[in-house]
């Protein structure tokens, strides 16, 4: 039996008898356009929606979310892999009962796992599975290896733009790149458009309108529009104090944004997935691993 039937049997027999959580990856084209200020003011919301909700920063080598939260976490995935952390060691206590787990130098430290290192961490991952209700995984901007790698990994996809037109050129690149990439399959990926510092919402609606024809017409694929966040000036001053905007300013136009969001992910929840594609945060591990094996 080879190492992808391994991992596959893996998953068929844990999905049988565990609960997966809901796995949703923000990502964008370019850096400085609020993605993972969103994850973290959506992982909030979600939590005061009811769901126990995490956030796995995989913008590694970066510390984006540890500073937004003011957070120093002291163990990493990392830590979890090669030095015998469990999960719970890892997952950090954030506000409104979240919780964060660093990625520290991430998939760079996986790159040569050997086998039972993959059957062990897709194990703990099924932990992560039973902990959360929602783990929002936070990539790097652009279109590196290891950002494609997880995005084409991923069954649900948040692409964060701005109307700039480099935000929405770079937007359309890493689309580009994601429907080039082997292990890219559109009939089990749903991606979201979020416009971000929009002026109004029409002019949100208007900025996917314009991305999605064009992503339509030359790679043959069609995005959802998840909603837009306005400019608000309290935002960069919430980051500034190390704080999410829904806790600083709980009451101003993109928090009360983010909770849109967030409600419309929720009333989204029982049709986010296609039938048939592996589920939870175990199911993306497994998948981006599985295709690393096919490929040897």
């Amino acid at each position: 039996m080879d190492q992808a039937e391994q991992l596959r049997n893996i998953i068929k027999k844990e999905n049988t008898k565990e609960r997966s959580a809901r796995v949703i990856t923000v990502t964008s084209g370019k850096g400085g356009v609020g993605k993972s200020n969103i994850s973290v003011n959506l992982a909030i919301q979600m939590s005061r929606l009811g769901k126990r909700a995490v956030i796995l920063d995989a913008d590694f080598g970066l510390a984006n979310i540890e500073v937004m939260l003011g957070i120093r976490p002291k163990y990493n995935l990392a830590d979890m892999m090669f030095r015998g952390r469990g999960i719970q060691d890892i997952i950090c206590a954030g506000p409104e009962d979240i919780g964060f787990i660093s990625g520290g130098s991430g998939l760079r430290e996986m790159i040569n796992l050997t086998k039972d290192q993959i059957l062990s961490l897709v194990r703990m991952m099924y932990e992560l599975d039973r902990y959360a209700d929602v783990v929002i995984i936070d990539t790097g901007a652009g279109i590196s290896d290891t950002v494609m790698e997880l995005v084409a990994a991923s069954s649900e996809v948040l692409l964060v733009a701005t109307p700039e037109p480099t935000s929405i050129t770079d937007a359309y690149a890493l689309l580009k790149t994601l429907h080039r990439h082997d292990d890219f399959d559109t009939d089990k990926t749903v991606i979201k458009m979020i416009g971000n510092r929009i002026q109004s919402y029409e002019e949100g609606r208007e900025l996917y309108l314009k991305l999605n024809t064009v992503v339509n017409k030359f790679l043959g694929m069609d995005m959802e529009y998840l909603g837009a966040i306005p400019y608000d000036e309290k935002l960069p001053r919430a980051v500034m104090q190390q704080k999410p905007v829904t806790l600083a300013y709980p009451d101003t136009p993109a928090a009360r944004a983010m909770l849109e969001l967030a409600m419309v992910l929720e009333d989204e929840q029982k049709e986010i997935l296609p039938v048939g594609f592996n589920k939870g945060i175990a199911g993306l591990f497994t998948r981006l691993f599985r295709h690393r094996y096919q490929n040897k």
